[in-house]
């Protein structure tokens, strides 16, 4: 069930009327949980067993760490946990993976081996929940967070469903404090809530279906086209992967909104950044976050000299590679980003980092991180969206190269497009269209909304794409 879809509308309407209708803060609560529990039996209904054992689990876990004789004890409840989610979440991404990998590498060494592949069905949002739900348990071994004894605020923190596919990853220090009390309707931004679901809407059945055509031919077959059109196809799948995963987002963060919750902001312009560092707190920040949290600061941080915190970034780099997909194309994809932090860090503590308001010279090294930033992002992103490494590679070449054998070009052009997209992003970042539009005078707001959703609806096109996130 896609946010964009009517059938969405629809299950959304009614489940907003009768939890509106309600003043019972648990009956809501029941409400939102099986509503929840149907939203994600629209995808595939024997999944949700999945999400029952990380909720039973984590449930029993977090109330027993506390009172646990020893510290010993307290640990093995935190493992007990860690096992099971984690090794869920192993098994159905990543056995064909690894299996396939240790087959390879013992024929590499001469001896033969042989598998069979698994038609294992990846669940869909298991990467997002179950990095959510683990935050619980470690916040609670941690002592930041006290458990809960009512189990039906654990269910609803770990299913509840505007974000359960695709994140936000959210926190449970974030969340279950929103249970205590029965939201009301009159502290609900309804005006910004319907404007942050229309940018979404727009951002992804208007532009990124739009442009996914174009991007699925140049990494189909990147021989046939020529280096404009490779380079074109590049920078469009920049832009249709932050068009379709931040616009579920700010579709997520609506929809919450509309029923009272709040939801942490995921995307801050980042294809505006000046560094990689800058890239990672504005691209996906509920993931960066949590990464920075719960493995880099475990691993160490920055404690234990400059080469200890740059081993822990790639390694936590590394591991945010492999946590998007089964593929080695994902884990180089990760390499490069903790290549490029690593990096990044060497130049601070080498030369300082000096802003843009630094007079001429800090405008200029501003203005060229930002350039550097862009090109290497765009250059991971060919190994996000290859198929195999030998594409990857080829493209690549091109990429560095600006040379390529084919001749064919895009329907469009590319880099007219970007530009004007280019532009909204830059706008974007200067204006808060959701809380601008709480200011306008209600008639006038009404006939605005009507008619740019009208406008977007006609740049839809015919069919709908999952998210790509949904992959994940």
């Amino acid at each position: 069930m896609l946010f964009v879809e009517f059938r969405f509308i629809v299950f959304f309407g009614v489940l907003w009327a009768i939890y509106w209708s309600l003043r019972n803060n648990t009956w809501r609560k029941m409400v939102l949980l099986g509503g929840s529990y149907l939203f994600y039996a629209a995808w595939d209904w024997r999944f949700l067993s999945l999400i029952l054992l990380s909720t039973v689990v984590d449930y029993l876990a977090a109330l027993r760490i506390p009172g646990a004789a020893n510290e010993g004890r307290k640990r093995g409840w935190l493992v007990a946990s860690l096992i099971t989610n984690l090794g869920v979440l192993g098994f159905f991404k990543y056995f064909n993976f690894f299996a396939a990998s240790l087959v390879d590498l013992f024929n590499s060494l001469g001896v033969a081996l042989n598998h069979t592949t698994l038609e294992i069905v990846l669940p869909v949002g298991i990467s997002f929940y179950t990095f959510q739900t683990l935050s619980y348990t470690i916040d609670v071994y941690r002592g930041k967070l006290q458990p809960r004894k009512n189990p039906l605020d654990v269910a609803l923190f770990v299913a509840f469903f505007p974000q359960l596919v695709a994140g936000p990853i959210v926190r449970a220090s974030h969340f279950l404090p929103q249970l205590d009390q029965s939201r009301r309707w009159s502290k609900v931004a309804v005006r910004s809530c319907l404007t942050l679901f229309l940018i979404g809407f727009i951002k992804k059945a208007g532009v990124s279906d739009n442009i996914a055509p174009f991007v699925d031919q140049v990494f189909a077959d990147p021989g046939l086209y020529s280096a404009s059109a490779i380079w074109g196809g590049i920078l469009l799948y920049g832009v249709q992967i932050y068009c379709d995963f931040s616009g579920y987002s700010d579709m997520a963060i609506a929809t919450a909104g509309l029923l009272g919750y709040r939801l942490p902001v995921n995307f801050n312009a980042p294809y505006l950044a000046s560094s990689l560092t800058d890239f990672w707190r504005r691209w996906h920040m509920s993931l960066s976050t949590w990464l920075r949290d719960y493995l880099y600061i475990p691993l160490g941080g920055n404690r234990g000299g400059r080469l200890q915190a740059m081993r822990n970034v790639m390694i936590t780099m590394l591991l945010g590679g492999l946590w998007h997909g089964a593929a080695w194309n994902f884990v180089i994809w990760g390499g490069l980003h903790g290549v490029a932090l690593v990096g990044h860090r060497a130049w601070i503590s080498f030369r300082g980092e000096v802003g843009a308001g630094d007079g001429v010279g800090g405008f200029i090294r501003h203005s060229l991180g930002m350039v550097f930033t862009f090109w290497w992002v765009f250059l991971a992103w060919i190994f996000f969206r290859a198929q195999d490494l030998s594409t990857a590679l080829e493209m690549l070449r091109v990429y560095l190269t600006f040379s390529a054998q084919g001749v064919e070009n895009l329907g469009i052009n590319p880099f007219g497009v970007l530009t004007l997209l280019g532009v909204a992003h830059w706008l974007a970042s200067r204006w808060d269209l959701p809380a601008l539009s709480e200011r306008i005078p209600f008639r006038l707001y009404s006939v605005l909304l009507g008619a740019a959703f009208g406008v977007a609806l006609s740049f839809v096109p015919l069919g709908y794409r999952p998210f790509i996130y949904f992959q994940f």
